[in-house]
């Protein structure tokens, strides 16, 4: 597996190569590595990286099928963005809306939900802004009517479109000096709102990976609108230029029996962060 890590990112136990535009540029060569390897070309989340799952999933992937996976690591929009400019084969993605959207103007052949983890609104343990017992909009509108500080993503991810729900439930996000837009993944954003002393929305995932190096603690997480399921899409060959077994392959892969026990065994911290979809009970 290589990982390709945007600006910012918080790297793991993986290869680290720099940027988006170093993914395209080396992938384009073709659709097999020095070592003849069929390629896979995979667009997702910040979240699967920052949490460690696809550490545990895609190498397995690999030795199961003989190939390589190629990882791009971004925000949901840039990873719907890469799948429609055809350079990604397969999209790993949390943003429901977009999925369809996605499919209904045919870049996608193919969506299959796979799991889901939820949404947290994390903030300075002593919750200044006192919106502990308030539902995730409800909970902005005091952040934002109290001027508190906030950083958003602002990067179209899968969080941030959460977010701008979450605003468009209030009538929209008012303007004050101290909400911030990072612009960037979800671990570097969460050490922002750290450094920051901020309010912010994460993914669990990302967020139990990284909790025990922060002082923010978990002040909004009950509610039906904080459930944050992830699909998979195959890319339409069309748009690729490639062959989509692979990808198909991966597809199947992630909601396998074996894929999805790993899901539901995944843990940090002897917490589990991810649900499966598609486990057979």
């Amino acid at each position: 597996m290589k990982i390709h890590w945007p600006k910012g990112a918080v790297p793991g136990r993986v290869v680290v190569v720099c940027g988006v535009l170093c993914l395209v540029l080396t992938m384009a060569c073709g659709a097999a590595d020095p070592k003849g390897r069929a390629v896979l070309r995979l667009a997702t989340t910040t979240s699967t990286r920052d949490s460690g799952l696809l550490e545990v999933l895609v190498p397995l992937f690999e030795d199961q099928e003989h190939c390589r996976v190629d990882v791009v690591a971004v925000g949901t929009g840039a990873a719907l963005r890469l799948g429609e400019g055809g350079d990604a084969e397969a999209v790993l993605v949390h943003a429901e809306a977009a999925e369809l959207q996605f499919m209904d103007s045919g870049f996608g052949v193919r969506r299959e939900p796979v799991m889901y983890n939820r949404f947290v609104l994390l903030g300075p343990p002593d919750d200044p802004a006192h919106v502990a017992r308030l539902r995730a909009a409800s909970a902005l509108r005091r952040i934002a009517e109290g001027r508190f500080r906030f950083v958003s993503r602002g990067d179209d991810s899968g969080t941030h479109k959460r977010e701008q729900y979450f605003w468009e439930q209030v009538g929209g996000r008012p303007r004050w000096p101290d909400y911030v837009e990072s612009g960037r993944g979800m671990g570097a954003t969460l050490i922002m709102a750290d450094e920051l002393d901020a309010y912010v929305l994460s993914d669990e995932g990302t967020w139990r990976r990284m909790a025990e190096r922060l002082s923010l603690r978990e002040i909004v997480v009950e509610g039906e609108e904080m459930r944050n399921p992830y699909s998979v899409m195959v890319v339409a060959p069309d748009r690729t230029g490639r062959d989509r077994r692979l990808a198909d392959l991966f597809a199947d892969f992630l909601i396998s029996e074996k894929a999805q026990r790993l899901i539901q065994d995944f843990t940090v911290g002897g917490r589990h962060l991810f649900h499966p979809l598609r486990l057979k009970r």
